[in-house]
């Protein structure tokens, strides 16, 4: 019989998106209806709140990013230190 190797795949952990990234996600969702609805009524006042709100949602979902990256680092190091 011929020898039957098995290999095992090394499954990479997704990071689930955190409160930020998501809070950020909902502010952009909600900026882009604004902004759209004031170009369609002819509103540059919603328009414009529209545009900030969702470059405020842009810029917290960046900062989720990047708390999510470093904790995904320092959990790196920390199975660096378990496996070594």
């Amino acid at each position: 019989m011929a020898d039957i190797t098995l290999k095992v795949l090394e499954v990479k952990k997704m990071s689930v998106p955190n409160h930020d990234e998501m809070k950020g996600k909902w502010e952009q969702a909600k900026g882009w209806v604004k902004d759209k609805t004031g170009e369609a009524t002819n509103n540059p006042d919603l328009e414009a709140e529209g545009e900030a709100q969702n470059a405020k949602g842009h810029t917290q979902e960046t900062w989720g990013k990047v708390k999510r990256g470093v904790g995904d680092a320092v959990e790196d190091v920390g199975d660096a230190i378990r496996d070594a």
